[in-house]
């Protein structure tokens, strides 16, 4: 290397990958003393008991064992050796298989587990045909008018140095991203001990450096078959508490959703022509982990960023939109450029690369109880009501509103709501129990100033998401 960079050259390859070394007292975590701004979450609304029971069970000790497995394997590039048993993607692709194998094991045959495999043609950043690989593994529902509803939750096992075509050098990935597969690993060991009305999917993908090549084909696999994704979370960089400027915040975590799609559904196109840009699927599935998500079981704040993703950057979430699914992404609070995409050396004798030793496993278990909160509550809960419409009629203060009714055979009712267009979400609505009706009117209330929505309960006080009101026709 040039300049004042130099390779860890005197460590082991193991001890520079698992930060097991000491690195000497010119080798710095950061640069400076990380300082802590960020406050644990208290109030809000805590999670029914079950779910509770599983944030308990989510242990940041086998996230950590998870992580230091998949960064002893070198590098986990996509173009990396898929036969050599110990280094190479191919190498973290079988161990993973065996771990959610294990997890299916344990689970008494409700967890089932597989691998996805294609063939990527030779495009960008693939100078040969390559295959990739997902380890998928499925919790399906047992209620029969939920179980085709699905809901996916991802990290990707690939890795990357600075430069996205070299396999030789070490690439640990243990933020980006084994942090999301760890989470979604510890995920499935204790989501598939229990049952859910609806079907979980717990995945790793290959090919996201690449090009989101694995999400993708996934992705667009489901849509041919007619899968209702009603929800996926992809988990990428979700391992550090600690930010580039030192600042530290260990109860917060980014969710990342997109505002206006570049090729919206139909539904979507109809909301967005009314002044709804806000009310989209993707910003509905937000709204709802916040709700579910902060509170003191999770101890987090999940800061709500209305970005498909971060300036010039994309993930696994993206192909999922672009097949008109909502979905969302879940980042660490504040991104450590030093520690992703990077080489592993030193410069100016602070250590750069993605190595485990700037990974914080108790965030990310925190992050992990964010998303089983989301993941269990939406998985228990109705499926969002379709179909709903708002009466167009003009110079009428009355707003006449209609909707499809569900299937579930445990459907309580409905909750009609109303907040002001100023306001961000559904926090602060007013909210109407309607009883097992599917029109309602909500009297004397100016239609231009409010967005309307609707959500389902069953029996035992499951709420789906809301979906939001359009014109009929629109």
């Amino acid at each position: 290397m040039e300049g004042n960079e130099e390779r860890t050259s005197s460590l082991t390859r193991r001890q520079a990958l698992t930060g097991a070394a000491v690195l000497g007292s010119a080798a710095t975590v950061g640069g400076r003393g990380a300082i802590t701004t960020g406050t644990r979450k208290t109030g809000g609304s805590l999670p029914a008991a079950h779910v509770r029971e599983i944030l308990d069970e989510i242990s940041p000790r086998n996230i950590e064992q998870t992580i230091l497995g998949l960064v002893s394997f070198g590098t986990r590039n996509t173009l990396s050796s898929q036969t050599d048993p110990q280094r190479g993607i191919g190498a973290a692709r079988d161990w993973l298989l065996q771990q959610f194998q294990q997890v299916a094991a344990a689970s008494k045959g409700r967890l089932s587990v597989g691998l996805q495999s294609y063939l990527q043609p030779a495009g960008s950043r693939i100078p040969t045909p390559t295959v990739i690989t997902n380890v998928v593994a499925t919790l399906p529902g047992t209620q029969p008018e939920s179980a085709g509803r699905i809901y996916v939750v991802s990290g990707h096992y690939d890795s990357r140095g600075t430069n996205v075509l070299d396999t030789t050098l070490d690439a640990p990935g243990a933020n980006d991203d084994a942090s999301g597969v760890a989470a979604a690993l510890e995920m499935a060991r204790v989501m598939s001990k229990r049952q859910f009305d609806a079907t979980l999917v717990f995945m790793a993908v290959a090919g996201e450096e690449q090009g989101l090549y694995g999400s993708n084909f996934y992705a667009t696999q489901a849509k041919a078959q007619g899968l209702n994704i009603a929800g996926m979370f992809t988990n990428d960089i979700i391992g550090s508490s600690t930010a580039q400027d030192g600042k530290r915040d260990p109860f917060s975590v980014r969710l990342f959703v997109e505002g206006l799609p570049s090729t919206p559904a139909p539904a979507e196109a109809a909301i967005r022509l009314d002044g709804g840009e806000t009310e989209l699927p993707p910003r509905q599935l937000a709204r709802y982990i916040k709700e579910v998500g902060e509170n003191e079981a999770t101890s987090m704040n999940v800061d709500v960023i209305v970005r498909r993703d971060r300036f010039g950057r994309g993930g696994d979430h993206i192909p999922f939109l672009a097949q008109g699914y909502p979905a969302v992404r879940f980042t660490e609070w504040r991104e450590d450029y030093r520690h992703q995409h990077q080489d592993t050396r030193l410069v100016a004798g602070v250590q750069w690369g993605d190595l485990p030793q700037f990974v914080d496993y108790q965030y990310i278990a925190r992050v992990a109880r964010v998303n089983a909160t989301a993941l269990a509550s939406l998985a228990l809960a109705p499926a969002t009501p379709s179909g709903a419409l708002i009466d167009p009629t003009a110079q009428v203060i009355d707003t006449a509103l209609k909707w499809s009714a569900n299937t579930e055979s445990d459907l309580a009712g409905y909750e009609v709501l109303y907040r002001p267009t100023t306001d961000p979400d559904w926090t602060s609505a007013v909210t109407i129990p309607v009883g097992k009706v599917t029109t309602f009117t909500v009297t004397d209330t100016y239609k231009d100033d409010y967005f309307f929505g609707v959500r389902a309960i069953d029996s035992g006080g499951n709420r789906s998401p809301v979906a939001a009101f359009i014109i009929p026709g629109t």
